[in-house]
């Protein structure tokens, strides 16, 4: 009976011994780094993200927890300083994971006004006492191997188990040739990855030979964004999340038993930005007649937005919805894309003859009926009350409408640039006002903007007619939305802007 009792007891204590533990029985595998590991909050703002925010798609989630703690603009030397790592450390529990990788930051200037966060270069126990410039504090400065060997020792002191990476690539070329870091931080995080006996993952040779295989061209723009060459883009990040279980597969390291075979990495949902229009913004295959939607494109980050031209010649507010145009449009809009909503060039138009595009004047409720020559009686309503109907249709989709006044025609009444201030261009921003939703009177923009250029360079950009334009200028009035796109916060666009 006594041995029993003893048996229940120690049964016992294993069983407290592994909760105090292990909470909820599953380790927790911790990501500490910089913006490359976790940018912003890791929820994909402005287009950013880390390898943290993606590989716990790849772990078992019903066996392990993942959290990322990597912070952007951090060194080896700041993210231990502001006390990131202590929080981290404090948490640490016997048979959990962390993950390393610094590096980007680590090779800016030891003390100065702006960020103060190099370390000094190497493995060594050198050291290099300043007065931080930044905090007014009496600081000793380590190397960046010093830094990373602090951080594994004292997981291993928790009992739990430090991988070390070296720090991905920058999207740099030379000569077809992603440039390694071999000689300097990813062969010091090596070094002390062997020194201490931590697992290591060359993730900056296995990133770097990858993208090499796919070529620059289509790495910049997919995996990394064309306006920066250290942060990937959310495809860029998961690979180097895959990369990096890959690593881990080839060791023996115990955090294998966690990878998910064959797993599929959700990315982020792009965000659609839907071009609703008339031909001065549809697609043509009349070199003349080129809408600036065609080459709005040029101007985004398409590897955060999808570019989707609605746009159609001929139409006017009317006929487009008459015609099922808007309702299959409607229909793609998801929760926090954007409509770009611009008509008014058509509905000028006949009401009730051939063509049948005409809208009535204003943005009243006052109503037309008009029989067509075959569908029977349609009832027409103004122009302003087809672009509510829109609004307040967008709105219901969870998206967010956007007008814009018609663009302006090559006609110069007075010496000055064609403007319909007193009609269409006041409609729509009275519509968009009633609404409450923005509205850009791009007639007024671009009409400034020719005149500064002057009648005689603007005549080019309309070689058919005085209504629609060729690609220059078609890309002249798309580079002209891109700009009041990129300046209005207001607007939720500018991250998705890109202008060289």
């Amino acid at each position: 009976m006594k041995k029993f009792q003893i048996f229940i007891l120690a049964c016992l204590f294993i069983s407290y011994y592994n909760c105090a533990q292990e909470p909820n029985g599953k380790p927790t595998i911790y990501t500490v780094g910089d913006s490359t590991v976790k940018n912003g909050r890791g929820d994909g703002y402005g287009g950013l993200w880390g390898w943290g925010d993606f590989i716990g798609q790849l772990l078992d989630s019903t066996k392990v927890n993942v959290e990322n703690h990597a912070l952007g603009g951090t060194s080896s030397r700041t993210y231990q300083n502001l006390g990131l790592w202590d929080s981290v450390q404090k948490q640490l529990k016997r048979g959990d994971y962390v993950l390393i990788q610094f590096g980007h930051n680590d090779n800016g200037p030891v003390n100065d006004k702006i960020r103060a966060r190099g370390t000094i270069k190497g493995i060594g126990d050198e050291t290099e006492e300043i007065d931080n410039l930044i905090t007014g504090e009496h600081e000793i400065v380590h190397s960046y191997g010093w830094y990373i060997e602090k951080v594994v020792k004292e997981t291993q002191e928790k009992g739990a188990i430090p991988i070390v990476m070296s720090p991905i690539p920058r999207n740099d070329w030379v000569n077809g040739k992603i440039p390694r870091n071999d000689k300097s931080y990813g062969l010091w995080a090596k070094q002390i990855a062997n020194k201490t006996g931590a697992t290591f993952i060359d993730l900056n040779e296995k990133m770097a030979s990858k993208l090499e295989s796919f070529g620059e061209e289509k790495v910049t723009g997919t995996y990394f964004y064309k306006r920066d060459h250290t942060h990937p883009s959310a495809r860029g990040a998961a690979m180097a999340a895959s990369l990096i279980i890959d690593g881990i597969k080839e060791t023996d390291n115990s955090l294998n038993k966690y990878i998910l075979q064959n797993p599929e990495i959700k990315l982020p949902r792009k965000k659609n930005i839907f071009l609703i229009g008339d031909s001065t913004m549809a697609n043509s295959s009349n070199p003349n007649t080129i809408g600036w939607g065609v080459p709005f494109p040029q101007f985004c980050d398409t590897t955060q937005v999808n570019v989707i031209n609605k746009a159609r010649g001929g139409r006017s507010t009317r006929t487009f919805i008459y015609e099922g145009l808007w309702d299959a449009a409607k229909n793609e809009f998801q929760p926090g894309d954007f409509v770009i909503i611009q008509f008014g060039h058509n509905d000028a138009g006949n009401i009730d003859k051939k063509k049948f595009r005409g809208s009535l004047k204003g943005i009243g409720d006052e109503i037309q009926e008009v029989r067509r020559d075959s569908t029977g009686i349609e009832t027409v309503h103004s122009y302003g009350w087809y672009l509510k109907q829109m609004i307040k249709e967008t709105k219901e989709k969870g998206a967010n409408p956007i007008i814009l006044s018609l663009t302006p025609r090559n006609e110069w009444p007075g010496g000055k640039a064609e403007r319909r201030t007193d009609s269409y261009v006041k409609w729509a921003k009275q519509a968009a006002e009633a609404e409450g939703v923005p509205f850009i009177d791009l007639n007024d923009i671009v009409a400034t903007k020719y005149e500064i250029l002057g009648k005689d360079k603007v005549k080019p950009f309309f070689p058919q007619d005085h209504t629609h334009t060729n690609l220059e200028g078609a890309t002249f009035t798309a580079k002209t939305v891109a700009e009041i796109f990129k300046k209005s916060k207001a607007l939720g666009l500018r991250s998705y802007i890109y202008l060289n």
